[in-house]
Formats: C-alpha cells, sequence, structure tokens
C-alpha cells in the first residue's frame, strides 16, 4: 500500500521493519514494526523532527520509557526496548491489538454498566501497581487506555508520569495534562499524588456510564475554572439506569479536595467489586460523595442524588465492544420449521394443561399475601404467585416511606379471595415535592412570601451588591427544582454595593494601574489620549482618586499615547516667509537667525537649518532658520 511516510518499509535502528503508522501523538509517531531480532510485532514510538531537537520533550521521552519499563503488569503495555537512532529517539513496546477507550466511546456510546465498571477495575488494577511502585501517570484518560478483542484493558502512555508525590504538574511554565481529565490540583499546577490519578479515573468512570465528561467548555481554561469550582451532577442524572451506589463512587472520585476523594486505588476498586456483587458501596464514599454536593455554590444548578431503586443487581461484565464483524451464518429455516411444529405441541399441550388445573383450582379461594412495606417488583410477584392480579396505585408519602415501597393494599393482608381478582396496592412515590418558585429579581418580602406558601423554608443572607437594596439576587435550589416540601431555600438578597476609595493611580505605567484598581474591586477601562508623557502612563482617572465607590465599579483610565513626533520638512533655499509657513504648518516653532551673504541672490534665503530637514522630531520643537542677509558695498569717492 502507498504511503506518504517515508518510515513505511524501513529498518529502522538496524532491527525494526517498519509496517504502518498506528497513529500521532502531541511529541511522537507511533508505528507497527516487526522485531528482527525476537520475531514478534511490536509498537514502537518514534519522537518527532521536531520535538528531537527539544530537550524538555526529550526528557519526557526517557522519562516514560523509564517509568513504565520498571512496571510488569497484565493491565499496563509493557515496554520491551528504548533507544537513540537516526537523529531522535524511540520506544519499542507491547503490541496490543484493539482499540483506545475513547474510540470505542465516540463509536458506541455509553458502555453497559457492567462493562462500565470491570473497565474501570482493570485501570484501577494498573494504578494500584503503579502507586505501589512510587509512580503516579497524571494523565489518566480514555485516550490513554487501549481495550482489546476480549475487553481486557491495558493502560499506556507514562510520558507525563514522575516517581514520588510531591512533584509539580508544570514545565517550563505550563499546565501539562488534557484538560477535560485534570484535578483540580494539575490545573492549579500544585504537588499530585496517587488521589490525582484516581479523580481523573472517576471521570474515565463518568464518560463510560454517560457518554459525557462532567465537565466542558469552549478553551482550556474554562475546563479547568469548572475542575476547580463546579460540583458534577450525577452520572444517574444523565442515564437514568444508573443506581445510587455508582452516583456515590463517582462524586466521590471527584473531590474537589484530595482529603475527601478515596485514598488508594484499592479502596476505590473495592467499591466497585461490592456494586458488581449486588452490595451498596461504604458508608465512608456514600458521606463522602454527600459532601462533595453539599458544596455546591449559589447560583449553581442544585444537584441531588436520586433515591436507590430498591432491587440490587449484579453486574457481569460481557464482551460489548466487540471488534469482528459478525461471521455469516448458514440458512436455518429447516431447523426453524422443525422448531415451530415442535414448539406448537407443547404449547397445544400446556394450555390444556393449564385449562384443567384452572377448573381444578377455580373454585378454590385463596389467601391474599402481606405486600406492605415490600419494593413493587416483590409485592407484584407475590400476589401474582397467590394466583391473584395487581392494581397498582401511586400516592406521596410523608410519613417516611421510601420511594417504591408498598404502604398500603386493599383486600388485607390475609383475607380470603377468588382466584384472579384484583389487589390494589398504592405504591409510595417518596415525600411531597414541590418545584422551588422563581423569586430573582424580585423584593425580599414578595420572595419570602411565595417561598412560604409553596411549603418551603426561606433562608435569607444579605450580601454586597450593585443590584437595589432588598433585590432577591438568586436562590438555592435554583427556580424550578423539584424539592420536597419543607426544604430550606437560601435567598440572597443584596444590601448594597460595599462603597471603598478609589486609589490614586495617575503617573504610573497602565498595567500596575489597571492591576492595583482590580486588586481593590474595581473594573477597568482604558482610554487612549494624546499626552507629552511617556507612552503607556496614566494621565487621568474617572472617577476621580479617593472618591467613594462600590465594588465592581469602572474606572475609566487615560493613558498616554506618548509625545506625538513628525518628519522636519527639508525648507533650505526657500524664502524665509515660505520655510516659515511651511515648518508651522508641520507643527514645529520657528527661530530665524541673520548670516550676511555676499551675494544678492542669497538675500531672504534659508542657508541652513537645525533640525536638519527629513529627521523626526516631536510636535512643537523650534526650529532654527539660517536666513541670508545681503548688504551692498558703501559707495566710494575718487579725489582728483
Amino acid at each position: 500500500m502507498a504511503s506518504g511516510d517515508p518510515l513505511i518499509d524501513t529498518l529502522f535502528d538496524g532491527r525494526y521493519l517498519i509496517i504502518r503508522k498506528l497513529g500521532s501523538g502531541g511529541m511522537a509517531n507511533v508505528y507497527l514494526a516487526h522485531d528482527q531480532e525476537l520475531g514478534r510485532r511490536v509498537a514502537i514510538k518514534i519522537l518527532d523532527d521536531r520535538h528531537a531537537r527539544d530537550d524538555q520533550f526529550v526528557e519526557r521521552f526517557r522519562r516514560e520509557a523509564q517509568n513504565a519499563a520498571g512496571l510488569s503488569h497484565p493491565s499496563i503495555v509493557s515496554i520491551y526496548d528504548r533507544g537513540e537512532a537516526e537523529g531522535t529517539y524511540y520506544i519499542a513496546m507491547e503490541y496490543v491489538e484493539g482499540r483506545t477507550l475513547k474510540e470505542l466511546l465516540v463509536a458506541r456510546g455509553p458502555s453497559p454498566l457492567g462493562i462500565a465498571i470491570d473497565y474501570t477495575r482493570q485501570i484501577l488494577s494498573a494504578l494500584r501497581f503503579a502507586h505501589r511502585n512510587g509512580i503516579v501517570h497524571r494523565d489518566i484518560k480514555p485516550h490513554n487506555v487501549i481495550v482489546d478483542g476480549e475487553g481486557r484493558v491495558k493502560v499506556m502512555d507514562f510520558g507525563i508520569a514522575r516517581a514520588g508525590a510531591a512533584s509539580q504538574m508544570t514545565e517550563a511554565g505550563s499546565i501539562i495534562g488534557t484538560a477535560q481529565y485534570l484535578s483540580p490540583e494539575q490545573a492549579r499546577g500544585a504537588p499530585v499524588d496517587q488521589t490525582s490519578d484516581l479523580y481523573s479515573t472517576g471521570i474515565v468512570l463518568y464518560e463510560l456510564l454517560t457518554g459525557t465528561v462532567p465537565f466542558n467548555g469552549e478553551t482550556p481554561v474554562e475546563i479547568a475554572m469548572k475542575h476547580l469550582s463546579q460540583v458534577p451532577a450525577p452520572p444517574s442524572t444523565h442515564r437514568a439506569e444508573i443506581p445510587r451506589d455508582l452516583d456515590y463512587v463517582a462524586l466521590r472520585a471527584l473531590a474537589k479536595d484530595p482529603a475527601d476523594r478515596y485514598h488508594s486505588a484499592e479502596e476505590m476498586d473495592s467499591d466497585l467489586e461490592r456494586i458488581a456483587r449486588g452490595i451498596g458501596v461504604s458508608a465512608e464514599t456514600a458521606e463522602a460523595a454527600t459532601t462533595v454536593l453539599s458544596r455546591t455554590d449559589v447560583g449553581e444548578a442544585a444537584t441531588t442524588i436520586r433515591p436507590a431503586t430498591p432491587g440490587r443487581t449484579t453486574y457481569t461484565p460481557g464482551r460489548y465492544y466487540e471488534y469482528d464483524e459478525p461471521p455469516r451464518r448458514r440458512a436455518i429455516w429447516p431447523w426453524l420449521l422443525g422448531t415451530v411444529l415442535v414448539a406448537l405441541a407443547l404449547v397445544g399441550g400446556w394450555f390444556a394443561w393449564q385449562e384443567l388445573e384452572s377448573r381444578l383450582n377455580a373454585a378454590k379461594p385463596v389467601a391474599v399475601p402481606d405486600v406492605v412495606g415490600s419494593v413493587e417488583r416483590l409485592a407484584v410477584t407475590q400476589i401474582r404467585e397467590a394466583g391473584l392480579k395487581e392494581l397498582v396505585e401511586r400516592r406521596s408519602n410523608d410519613d417516611g416511606v421510601q420511594q417504591g415501597i408498598v404502604f398500603e393494599q386493599d383486600p388485607q393482608p390475609g383475607d380470603r379471595t377468588e382466584r384472579g381478582n384484583f389487589v390494589t396496592i398504592v405504591v409510595s412515590t417518596g415525600p411531597s415535592k414541590v418545584r422551588v418558585p422563581d423569586v430573582v429579581g424580585e423584593r425580599r418580602d414578595q420572595a419570602v412570601s411565595e417561598l412560604t406558601q409553596a411549603g418551603l423554608e426561606p433562608n435569607v443572607i444579605a450580601i454586597n451588591s450593585l443590584q437595589p437594596v432588598d433585590t432577591v439576587l438568586a436562590t438555592a435550589p435554583k427556580a424550578g427544582t423539584e424539592v420536597i416540601v419543607g426544604t430550606a431555600v437560601r435567598v440572597n438578597v443584596s444590601k448594597g454595593p460595599k462603597p471603598i476609595a478609589v486609589p490614586n493611580v495617575i503617573g504610573t505605567p497602565f498595567e500596575s494601574a489597571e492591576s492595583a484598581l482590580q486588586g481593590a474591586g474595581f473594573a477597568v477601562a482604558r482610554e487612549d489620549v494624546d499626552a507629552e508623557d511617556p507612552e503607556g502612563v496614566v494621565v487621568g482617572q474617572n472617577p476621580a482618586a479617593g472618591t467613594q465607590q462600590g465594588k465592581g465599579s469602572v474606572i475609566t483610565l487615560q493613558v498616554s499615547r506618548g509625545p506625538q513626533t513628525s518628519q522636519v520638512p527639508d525648507v533650505t533655499s526657500l524664502s524665509e516667509e515660505d520655510a516659515t509657513a511651511q515648518l508651522t504648518q508641520s507643527g514645529f516653532e520657528v527661530q530665524a537667525v541673520e548670516e550676511i551673504v555676499d551675494t544678492e541672490d542669497l538675500d531672504g534665503r534659508v542657508l541652513s537649518q537645525d533640525p536638519e530637514g527629513g529627521t523626526e522630531a516631536d510636535q512643537g520643537t523650534t526650529v532654527v532658520i539660517v536666513v541670508g542677509g545681503f548688504e551692498p558695498p558703501a559707495a566710494t569717492t575718487t579725489t582728483p
């Protein structure tokens, strides 16, 4: 197959026959190659020419090889060889026939719950081994996780991993990593440890469950700020069948404070193993997840975890992400025909037996089972097993009966009734709920009245704001959120701006003036003006220094464009009058000096000028012109 890559079909470093290109990364290209010495296929990562001359990238490349080479684990891509050849550096590693987890998510969307748990546990297994060996990966993301056709997961790309827990996340002043998967401490450029990898793993789990990352934005900086300040919505808000316990695991892993996260990969894996077996997460995890949600700022969307589903489900991983096309099958209509005939015979016999049994049992009354306190699914099963039919009604319950639990039935337990009769069961939909009314922009007393009438408990907090006094600024939970009756609603109302004195910044450079004003809580607008002061110096401000202004007020700074210069016209040989007119029109002052000449032709003509014509000078500069003055010789008398 033709290829534009000059490495294809060449022998690299005298050993690796390059077969084809597998992909490209930020600093290297990856090829499929055949190891001529050991007779096996390998993936060879070659640092591209541009980065091969950059010491920082070379060091990062060497670090990847060094870190991964010391990690021998089934869930970590093995490193076979590394070296320098043909003017660049390379790593020869295990070739895994498969696709990255990111490619699978793009192609297939959210994974089944069992698959999500299984793949995350395999990633955690790799991290547990790396962390025990003192290596923090620092770039866990679906792009660096490869899955083979049997569902086996391998973690790769230890390019920005560091040994030890105190390393910084910055290199040459820049953040290293992919913004959507950064931990808050990485976004700040602060020291990282193994809990940073667990935060990124929580995002991978979140994406496996929902098909999307918890934080996104237009720029990496915007995404990083969300990692630092926003609380993620539980995965179940994107996908209804996700149980509460998986919400808990994801939210604890995504805690902003590393102390609130899982402390180790083993601890996170233990919770996922419990969920896979149908057992709830630990009490510590449930409490940590609740703490994460409780830190939502006012003005952010209120986030709640939906109630747990009554039944437990054991999740068994399967081969969801198949790679091979389904095989072509032989025609099976003859077998289907035979199967249908046999089935018809069996069905006929079954109906005959059912008819006979029904006639025998129709006259026997049955006892109504006691299903109060049971979950709906089990109650329906008990009623049907007793030979009765269910009629389900759903109502809210303010007496503490959880959602999905039966709290009334008719007929009563123990009553006898004929087979086939209905048993009415009333299932709790949980406590009564109400939507938070929209009171933003209203006056304080009116907002409190509306919230109270809706059955909510308003909690008024006065804060400084540019809005008029007693105006409602925000509520938490936000308007439209469905909450339980009696829920406390925080109401932020304005108490007006907090006045502060405007500092004097005249005479300082604009950057320093802007920093000082912003530090004092003001916004800054710039207006460039003509002035004699040096360029960039503040020559005026409005409002004036010392006046009291509300925080957030805009201070307009007049900034000098610097002295204006012009080219001095060349006026030599012109008459004094014309020279003066031309210089004055160009913005210069004129001073004329007379010099006696002996030729009448030079009388009144400019002999020279200072500054010379064609030079640059500030507007208003005085140009000295030397003007010729002719004096005729005195008359002489001859004595006879």
